[in-house]
């Protein structure tokens, strides 16, 4: 609090710490879930969903009971999307919609990585889609993406960089930056939770698309039950699934591994859905 204090930020206009959900969700407009138990030494995934499980199932509850009707929700703290999934589920008075899972600090990576290789900057690249979990098992796709509007697949049209170097890079690049400085993603975590609210409150740019992780209604053959990196638009503080992104048959086997581990994820918190 210090240091936002320090920023002096024009917006910034005031500031309450709390340690009890009830109190720091009360008449909330936007809620940004950040805090989750890290992965520890010989932890199992399905440890890490039940730590978390303890945090995120009482924040739902109290965003059920004290925040705004028409909050907007945000999960940050990984594993992201059943982290979501969770809070979403303990918290039934709200719509489903109003919560979502970041892929965006995916989505901005994926770009990032396609701009270089196509030596453009990353405002000129749009469409790009990352389906599915925020985890190793993601699928960042580029057949749609386009820079300048033409397709940029067809100015790389290398499908061994493809495999062995866009989908890896952006996939494990959590792990990468670990490794690096010992400590996960800071700036580009919150920048992409900056990216994403912004755009679901005040709409995407024309002409392009975003990821977030919403829950499933179907679409794509993602049935009920997850919360699935889709592409979506915003406008009017509401998204919108994009209709009629043409699937391969490679696309589909990305997207149907990374719903397997939703759906295994989901199975082994089934107890934590209220």
């Amino acid at each position: 609090m210090m240091e936002l204090d320090d920023c002096a930020f024009p917006l910034l206009h005031g500031m309450l710490p709390a340690s009890d959900p009830m109190v720091a969700f009360k008449d909330t407009d936007v809620a940004l879930l950040v805090g989750a138990r890290p992965r520890g030494p010989g932890m199992e995934r399905k440890d890490l969903l039940e730590a978390n499980g303890k945090i995120f199932g009482p924040q739902g509850k109290a965003l059920d009971k004290v925040a705004k009707r028409d909050v907007k929700v945000l999960v940050v703290g990984n594993p992201a999307n059943t982290n979501c999934l969770i809070a979403m589920k303990n918290a039934p008075s709200l719509k489903p919609t109003q919560f979502t899972g970041m892929m965006r600090l995916d989505h901005n990576r994926a770009t990032s990585q396609i701009a270089s290789k196509i030596n453009k900057k990353v405002s000129d690249v749009r469409r790009v889609t990352v389906w599915g979990n925020h985890s190793a098992t993601q699928y960042p796709d580029l057949f749609q993406a386009e820079a300048d509007g033409k397709k940029v697949w067809p100015m790389i049209n290398d499908q061994a960089w493809l495999e062995g170097t866009f989908i890896p890079t952006v996939q494990k690049r959590g792990a990468a930056i670990i490794e690096a400085r010992g400590l996960s993603s800071a700036a580009s975590a919150a920048n992409a939770a900056v990216d994403h609210v912004r755009d679901w409150v005040a709409g995407t740019r024309d002409g392009d698309w975003v990821s977030m992780g919403i829950p499933s209604d179907g679409s794509y053959g993602i049935a009920e039950g997850v919360i699935f990196g889709y592409p979506v638009t915003c406008k009017g503080g509401q998204y919108q699934i994009v209709k009629g992104v043409e699937v391969s048959e490679f696309s589909r086997g990305r997207i149907n591994a990374t719903l397997k581990e939703l759906h295994e994820e989901r199975d082994g918190v089934k107890h934590l859905l209220a």
